[in-house]
C-alpha cells in the first residue's frame, strides 16, 4: 500500500485541535486579561479559570505565583501585560526538558504503547505507525494486547490502512510471547521500528502493571535499552482522570512521553500543563482529528500560542 506525503505537526493543526479549549475557558481567561488594572481580585479570578481549565491545582498555584513575583519585579500595572507573561510561563511549563524522540542510532527501535481502554490507544498507535511510514520507516506492529480479541481486530484492520505488518497471536496468548516473535519478525524482514500495543485493563489495576513490566522485560531482554520509547497514551477528554491515569502508569513503566489524544474534541487541553507541569512528563505528540494524518509533533510554544490566540486573528 502506497502512502501519500504530508507534513505533520505543522502549527494549523494544534491551533486547530485546541479550537474548544480556546473558546471556552481560556476565551474567558483572555477576557480577562483584556484590560483594567491587576488587583487582587484578578489573581483569584485567573486562578480559578485555570483550574477551571484542567490545569490542575499544583500547577495553577505555581503559574499564578509566578506571576505576581514577575508583575511586582517589572512594576507592571495593566492586566493587559500579563497575557505575553502567562502565555510563557505555560510555554515553558509545557517544554519538559528530554531527549529528542526516538534518539540515537540503532537498527530496530521499540516503542511501547501503554494507556487504559477507551483512551484512544489504537487510534494513535495507527497514526503514530503512519507517522513513521512518512518519515521512510518500515513498521511492524506487535498486538500485544491479547487480553481482547477485539483489540487484536482493531489493530489488525489499522495495520492494513496504514500498510505494516502485524504480529499477532491468538486471543489469550501470552503478550511476552507475542513481543518476543514481533521482535524476531522485525530484525528478519529489516523493519526498523516495532510499535507494541499493550492491554488497557486486567482484573486489578496490580495485574495490569506487572503484566506491563513483564512485557518491558521480554523487549529489554531481546533489544539493547529496548524499550527505547514507553509512550502513554492520555484522553484529553477526561481533564483531571487522565493526570490520575498518567501517575500510575508512571509508577509501573518508565514513562518517556505522552500521546494526548482527541484533543480537539474537548475544552480540556489545559490538562497537558497539568501532566507536564506536575509530572514532568514531556508530551511527544498530540491527536487534532480523526483521520490518520491528524498527528502533530508537539511543540510547547505552538501549544501555548493555540491557547490564546484569536481566532480569526
Amino acid at each position: 500500500m502506497g502512502v501519500v506525503p504530508f507534513v505533520f505537526g505543522s502549527a494549523k493543526g494544534i491551533h486547530s485541535g485546541l479550537a474548544k479549549t480556546r473558546k471556552s475557558l481560556f476565551g474567558r481567561i483572555l477576557g480577562l486579561l483584556s484590560g483594567g488594572e491587576i488587583t487582587e481580585e484578578l489573581w483569584e479570578d485567573l486562578e480559578a479559570l485555570l483550574i477551571q481549565a484542567d490545569v490542575g491545582m499544583a500547577a495553577t498555584v505555581e503559574v499564578v505565583q509566578g506571576l505576581r513575583e514577575d508583575t511586582a519585579r517589572r512594576g507592571l500595572h495593566q492586566a493587559q501585560e500579563v497575557q505575553a507573561l502567562l502565555h510563557d510561563r505555560l510555554a515553558e511549563m509545557l517544554d519538559v526538558p528530554c531527549k529528542p524522540y526516538l534518539d540515537g542510532e540503532r537498527t530496530l527501535n521499540v516503542v511501547l504503547v501503554v494507556g487504559v481502554n477507551g483512551s484512544g490507544k489504537t487510534t494513535s498507535i495507527a497514526k503514530l505507525a503512519r507517522y513513521h511510514r512518512a518519515r521512510g520507516d518500515q513498521v511492524i506492529l506487535a498486538a500485544a494486547d491479547t487480553f481482547r480479541a477485539a483489540a487484536i481486530d482493531q489493530l489488525r484492520i489499522w495495520a492494513e490502512r496504514t500498510g505494516v505488518d502485524l504480529v499477532a497471536h491468538q486471543p489469550g496468548a501470552d503478550p511476552g510471547a507475542v513481543v518476543y516473535d514481533g521482535i524476531r519478525a522485525s530484525r528478519a524482514r529489516g523493519a526498523d521500528v516495532l510499535i507494541i500495543d499493550t492491554a488497557g485493563r486486567l482484573h486489578t489495576e496490580y495485574n495490569l502493571m506487572q503484566e506491563l513490566k513483564k512485557i518491558a522485560g521480554v523487549a529489554r531482554k531481546q533489544v539493547h535499552q529496548a524499550p527505547h520509547e514507553t509512550l502513554l497514551v492520555l484522553d484529553a477528554t477526561t481533564g483531571q482522570n487522565a493526570l490520575s491515569q498518567a501517575r500510575h502508569f508512571q509508577k509501573a513503566v518508565d514513562v518517556t512521553g505522552v500521546i494526548l489524544a482527541k484533543l480537539d474534541g474537548t475544552a480540556r487541553g489545559g490538562m497537558a500543563i497539568a501532566v507536564a507541569g506536575e509530572l514532568g512528563i514531556p508530551i511527544r505528540f498530540v491527536g487534532t482529528g480523526e483521520t490518520l494524518d491528524d498527528l502533530a509533533e508537539f511543540d510547547a510554544r505552538e501549544f501555548a500560542a493555540g491557547l490564546f490566540r484569536r481566532d480569526g486573528a
